[in-house]
């Protein structure tokens, strides 16, 4: 296997037994100077091992075939890689096959080549990820959100707003230039054929495992000899215990057969049912009256709320499946990990939602008449009686400002009236409240993201009166601003070209030019009262769409956090691989002694581990979402409406809520393919029809029935 004038790598894992008995390694052999170590048979000759490989005596009892994994590992069968430890004296030995030697005091394996072979060795030292808990190495960050965002329909998914749609633009286009520079960067070279191999060996890292302990678990076979013949006492005993499993096979074929398919069919209509339910409040929250309208699940907090929990709970039972597929399926396969932290992580969010919800809830039911009495002193004082005291402040000469008295009056006057018969309206519906505080306390039982949400859409109707303020405000100062800077081109002699939007020079009668200064003069001097109003119900407005924002961004967090994956980054960070590193051991001492012991050749001792996934990389979203509202509220656009007037719309829900779903498919199941799934046979079943088993034949990709032969 080695030859002269190359580099020997052997991968090879960390958490092999170090004792010094003689035994056979395997693995699999990538090409002359690439091997991949799985395993040491210790006690076993190499020639008994290689014809246990060949007729497949080590792959007996294998839970699923075994060509699964080695179409995975990219490889058509295991090899005798070598020996370790071996009695014999070294200048003895074969040098074709690998030389190891192991000692309980040394971290890493001593590799044996003779002197006249001019290679080095690389040792890729490994510790095995265990498939039972989910650990696995990949050289991509593992996606806590789902990517089939942009592959569908937008209609079955919110689709994003100007700033949003503009940000995704301007990473793709970046993420285009860093591919054009590195197609034209000249030191690059192209990748070796090692370098191509790095994700074939991580998939073989992440079989080793469970590979060595099929192979453990069948080292009896290699010395097994035939089994002498019962005696009348032994089939005495054996036919007492036949009779008993027989018994019991019978009880498990009756709970199988009519018991267990009875419930599960059951439990299949409840959940259609519930689909058939969810499909048509669905509907509804999706309806739009026109192409260009909203629905009325982007106008409500509440509605928006309903339909995630609603879509959640449409694709529960499809998740669920598609992480019960994984026991019918080696267990080193990890494609489904994703699936697994997206679902229990989504149980979670709902459980803690719910638990908080209960709690406080109860807290609202119990203290309802002091929650109304707050909830309307505080609309009272500051909607109300706070709005219409600072009005007349206005009225009055502000911190010594000298206003217009009479627009000041006229504008006053104007909105206290308004005030005065939106509170008569507040006041009919006063009564109400506690019933309105007592529903909002029981809804809390769904969860603790209702009663948030009901509040975000209940403070958007008490303030209803300060955003029409606002507007009003808003277009008198827009228009007076205009009209201003349009006379003031007519005292310089311009005037602005609307067709061609630019400032052209124009020739004025003294007719027109003394009207303009005239109406100059009175607009310029009106612009500091109308200008006060406008601060003072955009202040408002800003101070509103700040406290919507805020229970927004509380309910995203209760609907999105990363609890499970935060939980695993503590608890197991090798279940969330965020890609992998290469560390060099420092070992003179190990290197200097085994270049006086034996002749090895130079040897570099590298450490394979894992890198978890970062919190950058958990709270992207989330960045990505403060990176939308700064955009949206502070950009220079959202400025300069600010000073000229103009209208200052909220953050689309659509792009805000975008968060919440990025866990959610984009095109939501319909209930004939809901209904496919659950009704499905299921691959572990071991079940009997009419007395004769039925084995799996094949499995298809979680999308088909198994077929199933007699």
């Amino acid at each position: 296997m080695v030859t002269s004038n190359g580099l020997l790598r052997i991968f090879w894992p960390s958490d092999v037994p170090r004792d010094k008995r003689p035994g056979t390694i395997v693995g699999w052999r990538n090409s002359e100077l690439d091997v991949f170590v799985v395993s040491v048979l210790r006690g076993f000759e190499a020639r008994k091992v290689e014809n246990a490989f060949q007729v497949g005596t080590l792959f007996r009892n294998s839970p699923h075939p075994i060509g699964q994994i080695l179409h995975l590992c990219r490889t058509s069968s295991m090899h005798v890689l070598g020996t370790i430890n071996p009695a014999v004296p070294l200048n003895e030995l074969n040098s074709n096959p690998i030389v190891a030697y192991t000692e309980p005091s040394a971290p890493f394996p001593r590799v044996f080549c003779p002197s006249d072979r001019a290679i080095s060795v690389q040792i890729i030292m490994f510790e095995r990820p265990s498939p039972r808990r989910m650990q696995y190495m990949s050289l991509d960050p593992i996606s806590l959100v789902l990517g089939d965002k942009y592959l569908v329909d937008d209609s079955f998914y919110p689709s994003l707003d100007s700033e949003a749609m503009e940000a995704e633009n301007t990473r793709n286009q970046r993420q285009r230039l860093i591919n054009k520079v590195q197609l034209h960067t000249v030191v690059k070279h192209a990748p070796t054929k090692k370098e191509t191999m790095l994700s074939i060996i991580l998939n073989q890292v992440n079989c080793s495992w469970e590979v060595s302990r099929l192979l453990e678990n069948n080292q009896y076979l290699l010395g097994s000899r035939q089994k002498r013949s019962l005696s009348m006492g032994e089939r005495v005993v054996e036919s007492a215990t036949s009779l008993w499993e027989f018994v019991i096979a019978l009880l498990w074929h009756a709970l199988t057969v009519w018991l267990y398919p009875s419930l599960t069919r059951i439990f299949v209509m409840g959940l259609i049912c519930h689909r058939l339910v969810a499909e048509v409040v669905l509907r509804v929250l999706e309806w739009r009256p026109g192409p260009e309208a909203a629905a009325l699940k982007d106008v409500s907090a509440t509605a928006q709320q309903v339909d995630i929990r609603l879509q959640q709970f449409c694709y529960w039972p499809i998740q669920y499946l598609t992480v019960r597929k994984r026991k019918t399926d080696w267990e080193s396969i990890t494609d489904r990990h994703p699936d697994y932290i997206r679902f229990y992580n989504s149980l979670w969010l709902v459980a803690n939602d719910v638990i908080i919800g209960i709690a406080l809830g109860s807290y609202i039911i119990d203290n309802a008449g002091w929650v109304s009495w707050h909830i309307n002193n505080v609309l009272s004082v500051w909607t109300v009686d706070g709005l219409r005291n600072m009005i007349l402040w206005l009225m009055d000469w502000p911190a010594g400002l000298k206003l217009n008295n009479e627009l000041a009056r006229f504008l006053g006057d104007l909105f206290v009236w308004v005030i005065d018969h939106w509170a008569q309206c507040v006041a009919k519906l006063r009564p109400y409240l506690p019933h309105v505080i007592y529903f909002i306390g029981f809804s809390s039982f769904a969860g603790a993201t209702m009663p948030i949400s009901l509040f975000s859409d209940l403070l958007s109707l008490l303030t209803v009166h300060i955003h029409c303020f606002y507007t009003a405000s808003a277009r008198i100062f827009h228009w007076q601003l205009t009209i201003i800077v349009s006379l003031f081109h007519l005292f310089r002699g311009k005037k602005h070209n609307v067709l061609r939007n630019r400032i052209d020079s124009c020739d004025y009668d003294l007719d027109q030019l003394l009207l303009g200064t005239i109406l100059f003069t009175l607009l310029f001097f009106l612009l500091p009262t109308v200008l006060v109003f406008y601060i003072t119900f955009t202040s408002a407005r800003l101070a509103i769409i700040s406290l919507k924002a805020l229970l927004d961004t509380l309910l995203a967090c209760l609907n999105h956090f990363p609890l499970f994956a935060l939980m695993l980054r503590v608890k197991d960070s090798r279940r969330l691989p965020g890609g992998i590193c290469f560390k060099l051991q420092d070992t003179p001492s190990f290197t200097a002694q085994l270049a006086v012991s034996d002749n090895t050749p130079p040897t570099s001792y590298i450490m394979l581990q894992s890198v978890p996934l970062s919190l950058r990389a958990m709270f992207d979203q989330y960045f990505q979402l403060g990176q939308r509202i700064r955009k949206h509220y502070l950009s220079p656009s959202v400025l300069l409406c600010l000073a000229t007037g103009q209208f200052l719309p909220p953050i689309h829900r659509k792009s805000l809520y975008s968060l919440q779903y990025s866990m959610l498919p984009a095109r939501r199941a319909g209930v004939l393919e809901v209904w496919a799934w659950l009704t499905e046979d299921s691959p572990l079943s071991s079940t009997t029809l009419n007395g004769k088993s039925k084995f799996p034949l094949t499995v298809g990709n979680g999308h088909r029935k198994a077929r199933w032969t007699r």
